[in-house]
């Protein structure tokens, strides 16, 4: 069941992006010709006015197919004939769904919680090496240049940063205060229990939930997941990470239904599949608005270019050129995804 969910979940955040797609190219009259949920042979199809809908039998991914999206059309309601601002929102709109889906997902997560842990010093031990420097109050605004939008982000960013002097900007009193070279080793202190543990001699605060402060954590987690998305891109470019740590459907599902079996009860089970869904939505918001071929960001690169080129020329460019390119993108893409794909499955099968 943890697999039927995770994948019935997966599809869904890909139907809500080809859906915005569709949306804004119906509400500007750009002519969809299909619209179809997952990919494969159709085993249901059904017209009604120009567009034919569809459902077919690989349940993964969809498409939204407009008019004369890679080629000249003469129809008035292809896509290339729509004005380039009604482009620019119908292929910057699947994303912008994914994030609306994926923050109203992380609101439903941290809809049960009753307290909040928030990124604001609470106690400070005297012992503290640095307790000269902090005081309860103080708001961690950064930590080695990264904000901190979660409480969590100040062990994640110190992870991404090993060594024991960091720079924190606080914020106490409405005022900036800025720590440099700052020695935040953890030291060892004794517990009521007669044992030794190292902490850094500081807690953070802990408030009670309300319907604003559930808002405002949910806000704050989903800057928290679109950093996340650019610290793994790094990550991958500094080679801190590989290919092997890049998932695709496979391995996402995978990983959603280890979450719900590992979550101790069918309760949790749904929260946490909510909030990898939430985290996932999110993810895919960002990577696709991203400026490569193929992908949403890579077609707006393409329509302001374009735009700018014909601006400057007054020739109309031909919708084949950014065709190709658009092809070739999709090409590497995919055969990139089998990879991934492979791995993913080999992965599942050691598991």
């Amino acid at each position: 069941m943890s697999y039927i969910f995770a994948i019935l979940l997966f599809s869904f955040l890909i139907f809500i992006h080809e859906l915005g797609h569709f949306i804004a190219a119906k509400a500007f009259g750009v002519q969809v010709n299909e619209f179809s949920l997952f990919m494969g042979p159709a085993i249901f199809k059904k017209q009604v006015g120009q567009t034919l809908y569809s459902i077919r039998c690989i349940p993964i991914g969809g498409f939204c197919a407009m008019e004369g999206e890679d080629e000249a059309s003469d129809n008035p309601h292809a896509f290339p004939n729509a004005a380039w601002w009604k482009r620019v929102i119908i292929l910057a709109a699947g994303a912008a769904m994914n994030f609306l889906t994926g923050v109203v997902l992380l609101a439903c997560f941290f809809a049960p919680d009753k307290q909040f842990i928030l990124p604001t010093v609470s106690e400070v031990d005297p012992r503290c090496s640095f307790a000269e420097s902090i005081q309860p109050g103080d708001r961690i605004v950064s930590l080695d240049g990264e904000k901190i939008y979660v409480y969590s982000d100040f062990s994640l960013i110190l992870s991404l940063n090993p060594g024991d002097v960091h720079d924190l900007v606080l914020e106490r009193n409405g005022e900036k205060v800025v720590l440099n070279d700052l020695n935040m080793a953890k030291q060892d202190f004794e517990n009521e229990d007669g044992t030794v543990s190292q902490r850094f001699g500081f807690s953070f605060t802990l408030v009670d939930a309300s319907f604003g402060q559930t808002m405002r954590y949910t806000w704050a987690s989903t800057r928290d997941t679109v950093r996340m998305v650019r610290l793994s891109l790094q990550m991958l470019f500094t080679g801190k990470a590989g290919v092997e740590d890049v998932s695709g459907p496979v391995g996402i599902v995978t990983q959603m239904a280890q979450v719900a079996d590992n979550s101790g009860s069918r309760y949790y089970a749904f929260l946490n599949l909510l909030y990898f869904g939430g985290f996932i939505a999110i993810n895919l918001a960002v990577m696709n608005l991203l400026p490569i071929p193929a992908l949403d960001g890579g077609r707006l690169v393409g329509v302001l270019l374009t735009t700018a080129i014909e601006a400057v020329t007054h020739k109309k460019l031909n919708p084949k050129i950014e065709g190709y390119i658009h092809g070739i993108g999709m090409i590497l893409l995919l055969i990139l995804m089998a990879l991934i794909m492979f791995k993913d499955i080999i992965f599942a099968i050691k598991g």
